[in-house]
Formats: structure tokens, sequence, C-alpha cells
């Protein structure tokens, strides 16, 4: 006899009546979107890389709800508010950018930047909930489907006691974090430095007697390059030390083949021709050269990579891709069991409702798209091609975030591959200049704030599934808080491109916001549809792709993504695994069990994200600043790079040993993997 599979038994039982969608809970988890989107929007232009706000919005929504009894569907409620801002965040930063850097937006300042920014993430992120609204029941319940970071989401929940302690791990870093920062923009030590140029004179000797010139050019033709010291960065380091050493191992590889070899490859060949635009009353300014043929050359090979490594990443997926489209093609022709045969836990918006939402965000993006090109039928295009592959890729994303959660969902690459589709079709159809290239931008927009909602958004209903919430309940509050996120999300992005402008800088694209992702996406819609691509140097960088997937590289595109980032932000990242390996390594050599090293692990994960929340916060803050009257800012005008190191081991030191002096008794037992 053939044993039925068990039914799913909630944490809180369908026959147990428990507050759940509350006002409190809806409030609470709207700032908490707002300040975690922000803090990943500077994030993310900052060192192209986001965090999952999952469980910084668990921890601190349930010590707030704490204060009024909440229930733990209610702290459900608010976490699921709360973390939706991040994926906003992720869409935007990767998109939103380009149109500046590539030039389809003179500007990103006004009402018409802000009305078509909010436009764009605002489809998005409603088309992106309305999809995986469609497909939600089978991919939920699909056991072959683990949902890592649901679990350890809704283990938090039932862990009550314990995010009492992790409060307190966020906060105390969150406030080292911001003073850190905000003591080197006051200049109480210098953040950065650069060693300068390191030459090999002997090696440009040889280099002129090759090319037969004059031989007061061996030093113009010398191999040098501009090498850069760590940033003194909370955030960074605590980016490092989430993501390990191996990964961040291979990120500062990136970096080091860039700065290291190719740099001074490229100046020793390429140095006697351009030595005179760089010469300046005798003197050769080789840091200029140095940093122009990084951004000119190197970059475009770096983004080659990129495009490999984006491929390389959905081929190793497509099992995981298939099955899950597959599902999700089953589900709309079945159309679901009726709602009057569900119980509270199973029950979710109809069908018929999700559709007719959808189709009317159709005839909303043919309108967006319209205002943004001024061609209808480029219009028509644009909108067709995002709600196809707008679906497939956000039910992509969401067989992928049950797969390996939604930190290491690979956006950035659904996105790219809409953009090159979006354009391709653009250019097929005659469409070509700064329209063209808005459109295709405005598709590649949509799509990535959809797909990074869709994603998180099935992780929530998963948690939700677990701790026995009500889905129309989660779908109700996702689109809430999706529309608050969408309208404030420009603010922040404004804010630090603003700012960096006010300093000197040229904000997007520049080196304070270096955003690799937006420039990639800027660099390809302008090159396919403008005719401006560098397609030597791209196809020079899908060789080296290729070249390291069949070396067996763990992950292409982040040493690609390497290659794109200033040498000192991978420094730090690197030193930031460093700290990671070297706290594992005590912990086993006190010889912990494995519930001791669980604790650890989640401390110095907690620790790590105060000390990245608390850089992107208090850095909206400065550029803030930056519109005071000249003169108000506190510049205490020390430039010791020195004093700065001693912040950064002092940070280093933290990390190594909060985690271990919360290690707890070898008898207590291990706790949730949260943040495995």
């Amino acid at each position: 006899m053939i044993e039925k599979p068990k039914r799913h038994q909630p944490f809180v039982p369908e026959t147990m009546e428990m507050t759940e969608l509350t006002l409190r809970a809806v409030l609470i988890g709207l700032v908490l979107t707002m300040v975690l989107g922000a803090a990943n929007a500077y994030l993310g232009l900052r060192a192209g890389i986001t965090i999952a706000a999952t469980y910084p919005a668990a921890v601190i929504g349930m010590a707030a709800l704490r204060a009024f009894k909440g229930s733990v569907l209610e702290e459900n409620i608010c976490r699921t508010a709360g973390s939706i801002g991040e994926s906003v965040a992720a869409g935007a930063i990767f998109t939103l950018p380009a149109f500046v850097i590539a030039k389809a937006w003179s500007s990103f300042s006004g009402g018409d930047a802000y009305w078509k920014s909010t436009a764009l993430m605002l489809v998005g992120s409603i088309v992106g909930v309305l999809f995986v609204s469609l497909v939600r029941r089978v991919m939920v319940e699909d056991p072959e489907l683990p949902f890592p970071e649901s679990v350890a989401a809704s283990e938090i929940h039932k862990a009550g006691a314990r995010g009492a302690q992790a409060v307190k791990f966020l906060f105390y870093n969150i406030v080292i974090g911001a003073g850190v920062y905000i003591a080197g923009r006051f200049r109480l030590y210098a953040p950065d430095h650069q060693f300068g140029e390191i030459g090999v004179g002997a090696l440009g000797q040889s280099r002129v007697r090759l090319s037969a010139a004059d031989p007061s050019q061996a030093a113009a033709a010398g191999g040098v390059t501009s090498v850069a010291a760590p940033d003194i960065s909370p955030s960074l380091l605590g980016v490092g030390f989430i993501i390990g050493t191996r990964l961040a191992a291979l990120q500062f590889a990136g970096s080091v083949f860039a700065w290291g070899l190719m740099v001074p490859l490229l100046v020793f060949f390429l140095g006697p021709q351009l030595a005179p635009s760089y010469t300046t009353g005798g003197v050769t300014n080789w840091d200029g050269m140095a940093a122009a043929l990084w951004r000119f050359i190197v970059r475009p090979i770096a983004v080659g990579g990129m495009i490999v490594g984006a491929g390389y990443t959905l081929f190793r997926m497509r099992k995981s891709l298939s099955v899950g489209l597959g599902r999700a093609f089953a589900e709309l022709r079945s159309g679901g069991p009726a709602l009057e045969s569900l119980g509270r836990t199973e029950r979710y918006m109809s069908s018929k409702t999700v559709l007719s939402l959808i189709a009317l965000m159709f005839f909303l993006m043919i309108g967006l798209y319209q205002y943004i090109s001024g061609n209808m039928a480029a219009a028509l295009v644009a909108a067709a091609v995002m709600i196809v592959i707008g679906f497939f890729f956000a039910t992509v994303s969401g067989s992928l975030v049950g797969v390996i959660g939604s930190s290491n969902n690979p956006i950035s690459g659904l996105t790219l591959s809409t953009l090159i589709i979006a354009a391709l079709l653009m250019v097929a159809l005659g469409f070509t200049g700064p329209a063209g290239v808005a459109v295709v931008l405005g598709v590649a927009a949509v799509v990535c704030v959809s797909s990074a909602v869709a994603g998180e958004l099935l992780q929530d209903f998963k948690v939700g599934y677990i701790l026995g919430g009500t889905p129309r309940n989660i779908q109700i509050v996702e689109l809430i808080a999706v529309v608050i996120a969408s309208a404030v999300m420009y603010f922040p992005l404004w804010l630090l491109h603003e700012g960096d402008l006010r300093q000197g800088g040229v904000g997007f694209g520049g080196k304070a916001l270096p955003a690799p992702q937006a420039g990639l996406m800027a660099m390809l819609a302008d090159g396919i549809v403008g005719g401006d691509m560098p397609w030597p140097l791209v196809v020079t960088g899908m060789c080296l792709g290729i070249t390291m997937i069949m070396v067996q590289v763990k992950s292409p595109m982040l040493f690609a993504v390497g290659m794109y980032l200033p040498f000192g932000t991978t420094f730090t990242i690197f030193l930031g695994g460093v700290v990671r390996w070297v706290a594992d390594m005590v912990a086993r050599w006190r010889g912990y069990n494995d519930a001791q090293l669980a604790r650890v692990e989640n401390a110095g994960i907690l620790a790590a994200s105060g000390l990245i929340a608390g850089e992107a916060l208090i850095g909206l803050v400065w550029s803030a600043m930056q519109f005071l009257p000249p003169g108000s800012i506190p510049d205490f005008h020390n430039e010791s790079y020195a004093l700065g190191v001693l912040v950064l081991l002092g940070m280093a030191l933290l990390l190594i040993r909060m985690p271990l002096t919360n290690a707890g008794s070898p008898d207590e037992p291990a706790p949730p993997q949260a943040l495995m």
C-alpha cells in the first residue's frame, strides 16, 4: 500500500486565530523597506553588491513589535514589507544610473527624471508581484525546492529569544560603521591612499630600443602601473566578511590581473604614443595615463568577461530553469484549485484578478515607453518584449531563489540577457540614437526590478507557508511596500549622484559610485543601438571568460567584476574575506563544536551586516550634507593613512573577537542556521 504524502503542518495551525495584517506591522515594515532599500542602493553603487535584507528586517521588526506584544504572523508581515525595498533598490541601481552614463538622460535631477525613474520601478515591481503570484502555489509547495533562506528566516521568527541578542550585534556595529565612515569624511584620517607609480626602468629601455624611439623616451616606455592601498571602508570590509575568503579572493584576483598585468603591459606598449598627451612641464602624469587605459581598454574587456560569466551562470542552472518554467505553465493551464476549497494558509489572489492587473500594466507600459521614446511602434515592441521576457525571467528568478536563495540570485545576468535581446530588436527595427538606447534601458529596468521583486516575494511566500501566514495578506502588503519603495527610491540615488558631483566627482560611473552593473548596461545599450561598441575589446574579454570556464574558475563573473571595480575597493573586500578566514580558523583551533561554530558564524555575519548598514546609512547623510553652505562641514585636514590603517585593523579585530566571544557553552543547542 502506497502511503499518501503528509499534509504540510504550518507553525501556526490554520485553526488558531492570530493577529496578522495590522497597521503597526505594515508601518514598521515600510520604514524598514525605505531604510534597508536606501542602504542597499548605496552599497550597490559603491561596490556592485547588495546584501539580503530578509534577516535584518526579521530581527529589527521582531524587536520593534515585541514592545507591542506582536504575534509571529505580525512579525512575518513586518519582515515581508521590510525586505522588499532591497529588491526594488537592486533593480534600480543596476539600470537607472545607466540612463545617465549612456547620456540617454541629460540629467538625473528634476521632476522629469523622478517621474520616469519612479514609473519604471513601479511598473517593474508591480508586474513582478503579479507574475510570481501566478506560479506561487506550485513552486512554494514543491518539495524539490529547498528555499534555504526562507527556512532560515522562518527559524528566526520561531526563535524569538535569539532575535533579541541578534539585534545587539546589528545596532552596535551600525554605530561603529557610521562613526568610522563619517570620521574619514571629516578627514580625521585619510580614508584611501595611492602609492603612486611603480615603474620597470630596464624593461622600459628595452621597449624603447625595440621601437627605435629616442632614448629620452625611455621613462615614458616603462611598464608603469598605479597601485592603491585598501580603502578604509566598514561596508567593504563587511561585504568581504559575508561573501567569504574564496569569493573575495576571486574578485580581488580580477583587480590584480587588471592593475598588475594588463595596465603595465598597456603602458609599456602604448606609453611612447600617449606620453605627450599626459606630460605637462616635462612631468608625465602616469596616474592619469594608467587610469585612462584601465577605463577605456581594461573595462570593456571586463564587460566581455561579465557577459560570458552571466551566460555561464544561466547555463549551469538550466535544469532548474526548465523545471521552474514547466511548473509555471502547468499551473496556468490547470488554473489551480478553487479558492473556496483552500484553507486560510493557502488563499491568495485569484488568477483572474492577477491576469486583469497584468493586462492593465501592459497598457501602462506602452504609454511609459511611448513617453520615453516618442515612438509608438518602439513602445509596442518594448512592452511586448517586457511582458514575454518579464514573465519568463520572473519565473526563472523564483525558481533560482528556491534553490540558492535571493542573496545569490543572478539578477544582473537575467537583465543583461534582456538588454541584449531588446537592443538587437531595436536595431533590427531601425531604432537608433538616444531614443533607442532609452527604450532598451527602459525594458531592462522593468525586467530587472520585476525579476528581483519576484524572487523576493516567492521567498516571502515560502516563509508564510512555513509559519502559517495568509498568502493574500502577503500579496497585499507586498503591493503596498513596492509602491512606497518605488516612490522614494529615487531620492537616495539622486542624493548620492548629486552629492558626488558637488565634491568634484562625476556621479554615476565615477570613482566614488562605480555602479559596475549599470555601467555594463549603458555600454551594451549604447554600443549595440548606437553602433559604438568596442567589439574587439569585448570579444577579447569574452575569450578571457571562456578561458576561465575551461580552467574551472568558480565564478568568471566575479573575476570580471573585480577587473571592473577600482583596486582599493576589491582590496578591502579581500581583507574582509581574510578576516573571516582568521575568525573561522581561531574558532576551529579552540575546538568549538558544531553548535558553537554556528553561533560564531551567525554573530559574525550580523556584526558585518551592521558595519555595512552603518556606512550605507551615514553615506546618504553625507551626500545630503553636500548641499549645506560652504565651510559648514567639519574638515580636520588629517591626511594620515597610517591612522586609517589602525582603524581598519580595529574593525578587523572587532569582526574576529565579537563572534568568538559569543560562541556560548558547548552544551547549548545549535541556533538556526539563518545566515549560512
